[in-house]
């Protein structure tokens, strides 16, 4: 499959208030392989404008160098999502529709139509992760970590998975998860008070905004859990968004996960 093409929405329909569900197809979906939690990079027009891709895209760094060369006011908004399901030459995506200001991705899915087209890079299967081969297996994570748990549910057989929504109008049909009613609570906190509450397991998932991730994981980690059993991931950033500069919290995360990365990759 080519890593770098263009998406045509076929479909829109929201899932819950909070969640839109686009359905894309495009060149070389058919021959995407699956796998869990599975990551691709989509691109957002400027408003009014068609969507530019770089020109190069056989390697990732070739790709990103390209992609900062066009000029501004014609580079797409780029910005990471995991894929819910496909079928074919199909792809669904989630939108999360955060409270508060709209950022492009948000006011592109709030106005979605069949027609309209993204760029996308990926999922490239540089990036995929093994599973945990764990007997019992925690997932936890917020609204924007439910496509990825899905798709680990799918393929792990003994899976406690705790996820954290706004209320209970924002549930998804999901045998096994445990719903956890936010209600005006902050952010993360009913998670962590479930996480808390449970079993320590042997390996567990976390992912969501960055700085709920980073304290389950230190609270996991406190109650003698390995940060090597920990596979985690900050999807977003509660006050900045993924053009703004990482934070020191960022960068420490980033060096966690490339020294992960490369013990199971020499394993």
């Amino acid at each position: 499959m080519k890593p770098a093409g263009l998406l045509e929405v076929t479909a829109v329909r929201r899932v819950t208030p909070r969640v839109v569900r686009v359905t894309f197809t495009g060149d070389g979906l058919a021959e995407l392989e699956p796998w869990p939690d599975q990551q691709l990079k989509l691109l957002f027009p400027p408003p009014g404008r068609p969507v530019r891709l770089p020109s190069d895209g056989d390697d990732v760094l070739r790709w990103y160098q390209a992609y900062l060369a066009i000029p501004a006011e014609e580079r797409p908004v780029m910005r990471s999502y995991t894929v819910r399901a496909r079928d074919g030459d199909t792809i669904d995506v989630d939108f999360v529709l955060h409270a508060g200001a709209a950022g492009p991705a948000t006011a592109w899915a709030f106005r979605a139509a069949p027609g309209d087209v993204l760029g996308r890079y990926g999922p490239d299967p540089a990036y995929r992760r093994p599973l945990s081969t764990a007997d019992a297996l925690l997932c936890a994570g917020d609204e924007t970590a439910i496509p990825a748990i899905a798709s680990i549910l799918s393929e792990v057989d003994d899976v406690v998975a705790f996820v954290e929504v706004a209320d209970a109008a924002e549930e998804q049909p999901l045998p096994g998860v445990r719903w956890l009613h936010r209600d005006g609570a902050e952010h993360g906190s009913r998670l962590l008070e479930a996480v808390r509450a449970t079993a320590l397991p042997e390996a567990a998932w976390l992912a969501g905004e960055a700085s709920t991730v980073r304290a389950v994981r230190r609270l996991l980690v406190g109650r003698g859990l390995a940060k090597s059993a920990i596979e985690f991931t900050g999807y977003w950033r509660r006050t900045l968004t993924q053009d703004d500069a990482p934070t020191p919290e960022d960068l420490a995360d980033a060096a966690e996960k490339l020294e992960d990365s490369a013990s199971w990759k020499g394993s």
